[in-house]
Formats: structure tokens, sequence, C-alpha cells
């Protein structure tokens, strides 16, 4: 599933190319038909994010709320075409300007909602570490009273928005947390490692379009970033994530993993002690 890195990109660029506009909005696939004919006409004002949640503000109180789930996508196509572009696959939404094409491809959820409807949303999701708004400490009055473990809390988007599988394994083990501390028993300076450090790595995803977490990637994008360069990275590696069975960057001992909160969850059982 996508995680809050990309639908923060996602959003930037369909602001970038659409904002401002008119665009005709179709349902090549049939299924957004009616919801399309609302938006289509309406000048686009602007997209934006929360978490895994995108928002698309056209006038007259009309917004487009896309959740892409575990297989869609949003594709935003930057060249200018001088003719028809046919639509490729299952196109759900497509946005057309002269200038711009986007397709959106396999969500979970494309509707129409209303101001009312986008704030109900909003008001379901927890701090999101991409948004300079998000107060930490909200995130923290909910994991500091629960029993769940710290592995499930990360996962949980009423507390933390945009989070997923990846980041949520290799944070922990960056901070040798373990993911089986139950919230209310986690330090308070634990949770401030954990978001601080989010709070830097999910901006390099947007900027690579790849999660940035270990060490090695963590230097090279900083150092690319401090001369005023767009880091290129031609692979993405991980610490733990998807590396069951194989041995720990810094104890050798294997790496384990099990079913948390629905997915995955990948950790070190030697390092990851902490709490």
């Amino acid at each position: 599933m996508p995680e809050g890195h990309t639908l923060f990109a996602l959003a930037r660029d369909l602001h970038e190319a659409f904002a401002g506009t008119t665009p005709e909005v179709t349902s090549p696939q049939g299924k957004f038909a009616e919801g399309a004919a609302v938006l289509s006409g309406h000048e686009l004002l602007r997209a934006t994010s929360r978490g895994k949640h995108l928002f698309v503000e056209f006038a007259d109180d009309r917004w487009l709320h896309v959740h892409l789930g575990l297989i869609g996508s949003f594709t935003v196509d930057s060249h200018e075409w001088t003719a028809e572009v046919p639509a490729v696959g299952q196109v759900r939404l497509r946005l057309r300007t002269d200038q711009h094409v986007a397709d959106l491809r396999g969500p979970t959820l494309c509707e129409v909602a209303t101001p009312e409807q986008v704030d109900t949303v909003l008001d379901r999701l927890g701090p999101d570490p991409l948004r300079p708004d998000s107060d930490p400490d909200a995130a923290w009055a909910r994991i500091s009273r629960s029993s769940r473990t710290i592995g499930e809390l990360l996962m949980d988007q009423a507390v933390l928005a945009g989070v997923g599988n990846v980041y949520r394994s290799e944070v922990l083990f960056r901070h040798r947390l373990s993911p089986f501390t139950e919230g209310r028993m986690l330090r308070r300076a634990s949770w401030h490692l954990i978001w601080d450090d989010l709070e830097r790595l999910m901006p390099w995803g947007v900027t690579t379009g790849r999660i940035v977490t270990v060490e090695d990637q963590v230097v090279e994008v900083e150092a690319a970033l401090g001369r005023g360069e767009v880091p290129h990275l031609t692979e993405r590696s991980s610490a733990v994530y998807r590396r069951a069975g194989m041995p720990c960057p810094a104890c050798g001992s294997k790496v384990r993993t099990r079913v948390v909160a629905g997915r995955n969850l990948f950790w070190c059982g030697r390092c990851q002690r902490r709490r």
C-alpha cells in the first residue's frame, strides 16, 4: 500500500499540473461517470493529502476524495498532448487539460465529497509527519493510554496518519525499540525519537520517490540535498523490512517476522529491546 510520502508527492504533482485550470473530468471505465459529471467544468483549486488520503478541491464546494488502497495508482503525465490520449487499462477517473492528463486506476475509494464530509475524514486521522501543522502530542495522548503495542499503534491511521508497514519496521529498528512494547509502557522520549525520525525521513521519500531509512542512503541523500542536488537512488534497501531469516545488519542474528495489525512486521529480537 502506498505510504504517506507517495500521496504527498501525488498531491503536489496534481496541484502543479491542474490548480487554476478547469479540467475535463471523465470516467473511461464508467464506474465513476456520475461523480465525474459533478466535477467536470469546475475550476480545480488545489490538491492536498493527509496520511494516505488524497483530496482535490474544485470550485463550488466540490471535492474529490481518493484512497489508493493496496493496488491503486494515480499517474500525472507532464507532456503536452496535441491529440486524444488513449485510456490504457481500467481508468476510473481522468483529469484532462490541453497540457496534462492524470489517470486514476484501481483505487479503494473514489468519491465526490462535500466540505463537511472532508472534515469528517480529517477529524478521524491522526497527525501526519509530513504536515507542518501536525501535533505529535495528539498522537502521544492516544499512545500513552493504550494497551496495544507500538507496532500496532503505528499502523493505526487514527493515531498517526501516513505511516505504513515499511516505515513502521524500519523506524523501530533504527532506534532499537521493541515493536511489542505497549503504548502505555513506551517512554515519551522514545515516542519523540520515532516522530522526529519520521519528520526527517518521510520528506526524503517525497524528494526521491523512495523510502530512505538505511543509514548509508540517509547520508547520501543528506549530502546531495546539502549541495543543492536532487538525489538519485538506484535501488531501495532496508535494514529489516522483508529481510526475514537474513542477518541483522547490526548484530548478525536472524531478522524475525510476525503478522501485526494485518501486515508482516519485521524486527531483530536481539537488538530491539528498548522501550
